[in-house]
Protein backbone atom coordinates (compact mmCIF):
# COMPACT_ATOMS: atom_id res chain seq x y z
CA UNK A 1 0.00 0.00 0.00
CA UNK A 2 1.05 3.50 -0.79
CA UNK A 3 0.18 5.54 2.25
CA UNK A 4 -0.12 8.84 -0.63
CA UNK A 5 -1.77 7.35 -2.83
CA UNK A 6 -4.20 5.82 -0.43
CA UNK A 7 -4.78 9.32 1.06
CA UNK A 8 -5.47 11.15 -2.37
CA UNK A 9 -8.01 8.55 -2.70
CA UNK A 10 -9.60 8.98 0.85
CA UNK A 11 -10.08 12.08 0.95
CA UNK A 12 -11.61 11.75 -2.68
CA UNK A 13 -13.94 8.81 -1.33
CA UNK A 14 -15.20 11.18 1.65
CA UNK A 15 -15.89 14.29 -0.87
CA UNK A 16 -17.61 12.14 -2.60
CA UNK A 17 -19.86 10.18 -0.55
CA UNK A 18 -20.13 13.26 1.46
CA UNK A 19 -21.74 15.93 -1.07
CA UNK A 20 -22.70 19.04 0.10
CA UNK A 21 -23.89 17.05 3.58
CA UNK A 22 -22.62 18.09 6.91
CA UNK A 23 -20.77 14.85 8.27
CA UNK A 24 -20.93 13.81 12.33
CA UNK A 25 -17.96 11.69 13.42
CA UNK A 26 -16.99 9.68 16.44
CA UNK A 27 -13.34 11.31 17.32
CA UNK A 28 -12.03 8.66 20.01
CA UNK A 29 -8.79 9.84 20.44
CA UNK A 30 -7.42 6.38 18.97
CA UNK A 31 -5.29 6.17 15.70
CA UNK A 32 -8.56 5.22 13.53
CA UNK A 33 -10.51 7.81 14.28
CA UNK A 34 -7.79 10.53 14.08
CA UNK A 35 -6.60 9.14 11.15
CA UNK A 36 -10.58 9.30 9.67
CA UNK A 37 -10.95 13.40 10.99
CA UNK A 38 -7.54 14.08 9.79
CA UNK A 39 -8.70 12.48 5.88
CA UNK A 40 -12.11 14.46 6.36
CA UNK A 41 -10.95 17.57 7.97
CA UNK A 42 -9.15 17.75 4.34
CA UNK A 43 -11.91 16.36 2.24
CA UNK A 44 -14.55 18.50 3.43
CA UNK A 45 -13.38 21.08 5.78
CA UNK A 46 -15.51 22.74 8.41
CA UNK A 47 -18.60 20.62 7.38
CA UNK A 48 -16.93 17.76 9.59
CA UNK A 49 -18.71 17.95 13.39
CA UNK A 50 -16.14 15.64 15.27
CA UNK A 51 -18.09 14.32 18.25
CA UNK A 52 -16.00 13.15 21.15
CA UNK A 53 -18.76 11.36 23.53
CA UNK A 54 -17.69 11.02 27.62
CA UNK A 55 -19.02 7.36 28.31
CA UNK A 56 -17.43 7.33 31.58
CA UNK A 57 -16.51 4.57 30.29
CA UNK A 58 -12.34 5.39 29.26
CA UNK A 59 -9.36 5.50 30.61
CA UNK A 60 -8.01 7.64 33.54
CA UNK A 61 -7.35 11.38 32.47
CA UNK A 62 -8.70 10.54 28.66
CA UNK A 63 -11.73 12.79 28.12
CA UNK A 64 -8.81 15.45 29.26
CA UNK A 65 -6.42 14.82 27.11
CA UNK A 66 -8.53 14.40 23.96
CA UNK A 67 -9.41 17.85 24.64
CA UNK A 68 -6.24 18.87 24.70
CA UNK A 69 -4.88 16.73 21.51
CA UNK A 70 -8.02 17.67 19.25
CA UNK A 71 -9.45 21.17 20.65
CA UNK A 72 -8.38 22.61 17.16
CA UNK A 73 -10.96 20.70 15.15
CA UNK A 74 -13.85 22.39 16.95
CA UNK A 75 -14.18 18.89 18.89
CA UNK A 76 -17.46 19.13 21.06
CA UNK A 77 -17.78 16.85 23.80
CA UNK A 78 -20.94 15.18 24.93
CA UNK A 79 -21.09 14.65 28.85
CA UNK A 80 -23.24 10.79 29.05
CA UNK A 81 -22.05 8.82 31.50
CA UNK A 82 -25.26 8.46 33.48
CA UNK A 83 -26.96 7.84 30.12
CA UNK A 84 -24.71 4.55 29.19
CA UNK A 85 -24.53 3.22 32.97
CA UNK A 86 -28.39 3.68 33.10
CA UNK A 87 -28.53 1.55 29.60
CA UNK A 88 -26.16 -1.10 31.26
CA UNK A 89 -27.96 -1.78 34.80
CA UNK A 90 -28.23 -5.14 35.75
CA UNK A 91 -26.40 -6.61 31.93
CA UNK A 92 -24.18 -9.43 32.18
CA UNK A 93 -23.67 -10.52 29.18
CA UNK A 94 -20.93 -9.39 26.50
CA UNK A 95 -22.75 -9.52 23.59
CA UNK A 96 -25.14 -7.37 24.68
CA UNK A 97 -23.29 -4.87 26.19
CA UNK A 98 -21.88 -4.32 23.08
CA UNK A 99 -24.69 -4.33 21.08
CA UNK A 100 -26.76 -1.48 23.92
CA UNK A 101 -23.49 0.02 24.12
CA UNK A 102 -23.62 0.41 20.24
CA UNK A 103 -27.34 1.73 19.83
CA UNK A 104 -26.14 4.33 22.51
CA UNK A 105 -23.56 6.08 20.52
CA UNK A 106 -25.70 6.29 17.49
CA UNK A 107 -28.62 7.84 19.21
CA UNK A 108 -26.16 10.43 20.10
CA UNK A 109 -25.29 10.75 17.00
CA UNK A 110 -28.23 10.83 15.58
CA UNK A 111 -29.22 13.46 17.93
CA UNK A 112 -26.13 15.74 17.25
CA UNK A 113 -26.96 15.72 14.01
CA UNK A 114 -30.09 16.90 14.51
CA UNK A 115 -28.26 19.75 16.35
CA UNK A 116 -25.73 20.58 13.47
CA UNK A 117 -27.94 19.71 10.49
CA UNK A 118 -25.54 16.56 9.60
CA UNK A 119 -27.47 13.52 7.41
CA UNK A 120 -23.82 11.50 7.35
CA UNK A 121 -21.60 9.58 9.71
CA UNK A 122 -18.32 9.31 9.62
CA UNK A 123 -16.70 6.21 11.38
CA UNK A 124 -12.84 4.53 11.58
CA UNK A 125 -14.05 1.08 10.95
CA UNK A 126 -11.24 -1.16 9.88
CA UNK A 127 -11.02 -4.48 8.44
CA UNK A 128 -10.48 -6.87 11.66
CA UNK A 129 -13.96 -4.97 12.94
CA UNK A 130 -15.35 -6.24 10.03
CA UNK A 131 -13.94 -9.62 10.01
CA UNK A 132 -14.80 -10.35 13.77
CA UNK A 133 -17.68 -8.50 13.46
CA UNK A 134 -19.15 -10.90 10.88
CA UNK A 135 -17.34 -13.98 11.54
CA UNK A 136 -19.30 -14.09 14.92
CA UNK A 137 -16.44 -13.53 16.89
CA UNK A 138 -17.73 -10.41 18.60
CA UNK A 139 -19.85 -7.49 17.42
CA UNK A 140 -17.90 -4.44 17.36
CA UNK A 141 -19.48 -1.02 18.48
CA UNK A 142 -19.01 0.71 14.95
CA UNK A 143 -20.54 -2.90 13.05
CA UNK A 144 -22.34 -5.42 14.55
CA UNK A 145 -23.20 -2.85 17.50
CA UNK A 146 -25.07 -0.73 15.49
CA UNK A 147 -28.82 -0.92 15.40
CA UNK A 148 -30.22 -1.78 12.20
CA UNK A 149 -32.31 1.05 11.65
CA UNK A 150 -30.75 4.67 11.96
CA UNK A 151 -31.40 8.31 11.57
CA UNK A 152 -28.48 8.85 8.86
CA UNK A 153 -28.73 8.79 5.04
CA UNK A 154 -25.23 7.54 4.71
CA UNK A 155 -22.82 6.28 6.59
CA UNK A 156 -18.86 6.77 5.45
CA UNK A 157 -16.32 4.33 6.78
CA UNK A 158 -13.10 5.49 4.80
CA UNK A 159 -10.76 2.53 6.50
CA UNK A 160 -12.54 -0.47 6.19
CA UNK A 161 -10.47 -2.25 4.04
CA UNK A 162 -7.51 -1.66 6.49
CA UNK A 163 -5.52 -3.49 8.92
CA UNK A 164 -4.48 -1.45 11.85
CA UNK A 165 -0.61 -1.18 10.70
CA UNK A 166 -1.60 0.17 7.89
CA UNK A 167 -4.11 3.09 9.37
CA UNK A 168 -0.55 3.31 11.27
CA UNK A 169 1.14 3.89 8.15
CA UNK A 170 -1.85 6.84 6.74
CA UNK A 171 -1.35 7.95 10.62
CA UNK A 172 2.40 8.95 9.90
CA UNK A 173 2.09 10.33 6.46
CA UNK A 174 -0.84 12.60 7.85
CA UNK A 175 2.00 14.15 10.13
CA UNK A 176 -0.18 12.84 12.90
CA UNK A 177 1.66 12.90 16.18
CA UNK A 178 3.69 9.53 17.16
CA UNK A 179 1.55 10.06 20.34
CA UNK A 180 -1.31 9.39 18.09
CA UNK A 181 0.10 6.99 15.49
CA UNK A 182 1.70 4.65 17.66
CA UNK A 183 -1.46 4.61 20.10
CA UNK A 184 -2.59 1.61 22.00
CA UNK A 185 -5.78 0.29 20.47
CA UNK A 186 -8.79 0.56 22.93
CA UNK A 187 -12.02 -1.03 22.72
CA UNK A 188 -14.75 1.13 21.29
CA UNK A 189 -17.08 0.04 24.43
CA UNK A 190 -14.18 1.54 26.42
CA UNK A 191 -13.80 -0.18 30.09
CA UNK A 192 -17.23 -1.90 30.08
CA UNK A 193 -15.47 -5.14 28.51
CA UNK A 194 -13.10 -5.40 30.80
CA UNK A 195 -15.47 -5.71 33.49
CA UNK A 196 -16.46 -9.21 33.49
CA UNK A 197 -20.40 -9.18 34.54
CA UNK A 198 -22.44 -6.49 35.36
CA UNK A 199 -21.05 -2.30 34.69
CA UNK A 200 -21.16 -0.38 37.59
CA UNK A 201 -19.33 2.82 38.74
CA UNK A 202 -17.91 1.42 41.66
CA UNK A 203 -16.61 -1.09 39.58
CA UNK A 204 -15.20 0.44 36.23
CA UNK A 205 -13.15 3.08 38.55
CA UNK A 206 -11.41 0.13 39.91
CA UNK A 207 -10.84 -1.12 36.61
CA UNK A 208 -9.97 2.44 35.64
CA UNK A 209 -7.12 2.73 38.84
CA UNK A 210 -5.95 -0.24 38.04
CA UNK A 211 -5.70 -0.31 34.31
CA UNK A 212 -3.96 3.27 34.64
CA UNK A 213 -1.04 1.40 36.82
CA UNK A 214 -0.64 -1.30 34.11
CA UNK A 215 -0.53 1.61 31.61
CA UNK A 216 1.73 3.36 33.62
CA UNK A 217 4.23 0.63 34.14
CA UNK A 218 4.58 -1.43 31.13
CA UNK A 219 4.12 0.78 27.87
CA UNK A 220 7.15 3.10 28.06
CA UNK A 221 9.21 -0.02 28.80
CA UNK A 222 8.10 -2.60 26.67
CA UNK A 223 5.85 -1.46 23.88
CA UNK A 224 3.20 -3.45 23.96
CA UNK A 225 0.78 -3.61 21.26
CA UNK A 226 -1.89 -3.87 23.75
CA UNK A 227 -1.54 -4.08 27.47
CA UNK A 228 -4.36 -3.04 30.34
CA UNK A 229 -6.08 -4.88 33.54
CA UNK A 230 -9.51 -6.25 33.59
CA UNK A 231 -11.95 -7.09 36.32
CA UNK A 232 -13.13 -10.82 36.20
CA UNK A 233 -14.24 -11.89 39.25
CA UNK A 234 -14.42 -11.68 43.21
CA UNK A 235 -11.73 -13.76 45.48
CA UNK A 236 -10.62 -13.63 48.56
CA UNK A 237 -7.34 -12.25 50.19
CA UNK A 238 -5.84 -11.08 53.64
CA UNK A 239 -4.45 -7.34 54.27
CA UNK A 240 -3.23 -6.43 57.50
CA UNK A 241 -4.53 -9.33 59.64
CA UNK A 242 -7.49 -9.48 58.15
CA UNK A 243 -9.25 -11.82 55.39
CA UNK A 244 -10.54 -9.95 53.01
CA UNK A 245 -13.29 -10.63 49.79
CA UNK A 246 -12.02 -8.25 47.10
CA UNK A 247 -11.80 -8.32 43.26
CA UNK A 248 -9.59 -10.50 41.11
CA UNK A 249 -7.40 -8.18 38.49
CA UNK A 250 -5.96 -10.09 35.30
CA UNK A 251 -3.46 -8.30 33.14
CA UNK A 252 -2.82 -8.76 29.93
CA UNK A 253 0.20 -8.04 27.82
CA UNK A 254 0.75 -8.90 24.15
CA UNK A 255 2.00 -7.98 20.63
CA UNK A 256 0.40 -7.99 17.58
CA UNK A 257 0.77 -7.14 14.11
CA UNK A 258 -2.98 -6.71 12.79
CA UNK A 259 -4.98 -7.49 16.01
CA UNK A 260 -6.22 -11.08 14.72
CA UNK A 261 -3.57 -12.68 16.19
CA UNK A 262 -1.49 -11.93 19.46
CA UNK A 263 1.37 -13.75 21.60
CA UNK A 264 1.61 -12.82 25.39
CA UNK A 265 4.54 -10.81 26.24
CA UNK A 266 7.14 -13.09 28.78
CA UNK A 267 7.46 -9.81 31.64
CA UNK A 268 9.94 -9.69 33.80
CA UNK A 269 9.15 -11.05 37.30
CA UNK A 270 9.89 -8.38 39.43
CA UNK A 271 7.73 -6.57 36.40
CA UNK A 272 5.15 -8.32 37.53
CA UNK A 273 5.51 -8.19 41.30
CA UNK A 274 5.54 -4.59 41.22
CA UNK A 275 2.44 -4.34 39.26
CA UNK A 276 0.72 -6.75 41.60
CA UNK A 277 1.92 -4.95 44.74
CA UNK A 278 0.42 -1.50 43.13
CA UNK A 279 -2.67 -2.24 42.55
CA UNK A 280 -3.36 -4.66 45.77
CA UNK A 281 -1.71 -1.62 47.88
CA UNK A 282 -3.53 1.69 45.89
CA UNK A 283 -6.68 0.15 44.95
CA UNK A 284 -7.97 -1.30 48.37
CA UNK A 285 -11.03 -3.40 46.81
CA UNK A 286 -8.89 -5.35 45.14
CA UNK A 287 -7.98 -8.66 46.77
CA UNK A 288 -5.81 -11.02 44.27
CA UNK A 289 -3.79 -9.62 40.72
CA UNK A 290 -3.16 -12.44 38.15
CA UNK A 291 -1.36 -12.32 34.78
CA UNK A 292 -3.09 -13.66 31.34
CA UNK A 293 -0.71 -16.05 29.28
CA UNK A 294 -3.32 -17.30 26.86
CA UNK A 295 -2.59 -16.30 22.84
CA UNK A 296 -4.93 -15.22 20.86
CA UNK A 297 -6.46 -17.66 19.64
CA UNK A 298 -7.90 -19.14 21.52
CA UNK A 299 -8.35 -16.20 23.58
CA UNK A 300 -9.38 -12.94 22.55
CA UNK A 301 -7.63 -10.08 23.49
CA UNK A 302 -9.72 -8.26 25.14
CA UNK A 303 -12.12 -10.50 27.79
CA UNK A 304 -15.26 -9.72 26.54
Amino acid sequence: MDPVKFIDQAVEEIRREAKDRRVVMALSGGVDSSVCAALAARAIGDRLEPIYVDTGLMRKGETERIVQVFGNLRLHVVPAADEFFAALKGVVDPEEKRKIIGERFIRIFEREARRTGASALLQGTIYPDRIESEGGIKSHHNVGGMPLEIAFDKVIEPLRDLYKDEVREIAGALGLPPEIQHRMPFPGPGLAVRVIGEVTRERIEVVREANWIVESEIVDQFKPWQCFAALVGLGTGVKGDNRVHGWIVAVRAVNSRDGMTADPIRLPWEVLERVAQRITSEIPAVARVVYDITPKPPATIEYE
